[in-house]
């Protein structure tokens, strides 16, 4: 029986109270699968990203149970919780988030500076993931020297250098043309899918489909089906 990364059960939340409160997740029962990338799909609106922003410990639900990595996070004080994530859950949104004035190699290395290694290996190894990403030569350019779609392996590079137990990406392949998004989503199952670590995608894009392990699909707040993928890329 595969074990477990996350597991969400009626998991609840609205944003506001009483009669005005707009419930959004309305009673989610999912997992997500140690050893598996897991997508998440659905039309707009349905609760995706909000249920995405749950689990990641960046929105805390209204009811419901929720454990993630075995932990409870919604009950973790605000400075556990930030540990918690930086330690364990890397992220991939749909707003980059470089900082503006560091190279593409050093936004890649921020988690590992941030976990306190010396900044010349935290740069190296940037380096080196952004060259197996196709930006090598550019990796030490600004991010206004750099597409969109460069801007997006530069947070691909971010997200996975420090090899987190479960990461999270929320329309990953927005900014990339079909072959640089096979060829990411190829690199995040050689790098993020072990047997330790888990993968969450929330996407439109039906290209990379054949990645999941698992597809699950939304509507108004709930999981409606669970669809098992035996041959993902």
């Amino acid at each position: 029986m595969q074990s477990k990364a996350v597991v969400c059960k009626n998991l609840r939340k609205d944003f506001g109270k009483g009669e005005d409160a707009v419930k959004v997740l309305r009673g989610v029962d999912f997992q997500v699968n140690y050893g598996e990338m897991t997508f998440l799909v659905g039309p707009s609106g349905c609760g995706k990203t909000t249920l995405l922003s749950v689990v990641a410990g960046l929105l805390n639900p209204t009811a419901g149970d929720l454990a993630v990595l075995d932990a409870d996070i919604a009950k973790l004080h605000s400075s556990e919780a930030v540990l918690f994530r930086r330690k364990n859950l890397g992220f991939v949104f749909q707003q980059f988030n470089l900082l503006p004035a560091l190279t593409a190699a050093e936004n890649a290395a921020v988690p590992l500076l941030a976990a306190g290694w010396s900044r010349k290996p935290a740069v190296e190894k940037a380096v080196v993931l952004l060259r197996d990403l196709g930006l090598g030569e550019r990796a030490h350019a600004k991010p206004n020297q750099l597409s969109g779609g460069q801007q997006q392996r530069v947070a691909f590079a971010r997200a996975l250098i420090h090899e987190p137990r479960l990461l999270v990406c929320d329309e990953p392949t927005s900014a990339l043309d079909a072959e640089t998004g096979h060829h990411v989503m190829e690199l995040l199952r050689k790098s993020a899918v072990r047997a330790d670590r888990a993968v969450l995608v929330v996407t439109h894009d039906s290209r990379i489909y054949n990645f999941a392990d698992r597809i699950a699909y939304m509507n108004d707040g709930l999981i409606t089906r669970i669809e098992e993928q035996q041959n993902a890329a």
